[in-house]
């Protein structure tokens, strides 16, 4: 089965917002798919918006190209200017977020302290200063 990662139209007339999914080739375009791998709105999220909005689940996204799913042209451009794909067109690989050891101790920041407010007209630097 040929898997492709292509585009599913949604929403509503003149107002397109677009689905990234992991599909097989042979069925239709807005037809079954595997998998949804995130969205695509050209148009933003509203009128005042106007900026293309990306959401990809980058996980979603680097399995199935690690499984041979060939992106469409345009989900290939959608998943550069992601960060998913690098510039030659190879998934970028992520880096395991990085875990305390035991060796190294945690890092623990003090709160912050916070002056407590003048009371009947006396001010902190009065009472230190014993007046």
């Amino acid at each position: 089965m040929a898997v492709k990662l292509r585009l599913v139209r949604m929403g509503k007339k003149k107002q397109p917002t677009y689905r990234v999914v992991a599909a097989d080739s042979r069925s239709p375009r807005d037809g079954r798919f595997l998998e949804v791998v995130g969205t695509y709105a050209p148009r933003g999220r509203s009128t005042t918006d106007r900026d293309a909005v990306i959401t990809i689940d980058h996980e979603k996204a680097l399995k199935w190209l690690r499984q041979g799913a060939k992106p469409t042209d345009r989900v290939e451009r959608i998943l550069r200017s992601s960060g998913t794909l690098g510039g030659d067109g190879t998934p970028v690989a992520t880096a395991p977020a990085p875990t305390p050891s035991a060796a190294e101790p945690a890092v623990v920041t003090e709160p912050a302290v916070v002056a407590e407010p003048a009371v009947a007209g006396v001010t902190a630097a009065t009472e230190e200063s014993g007046e």
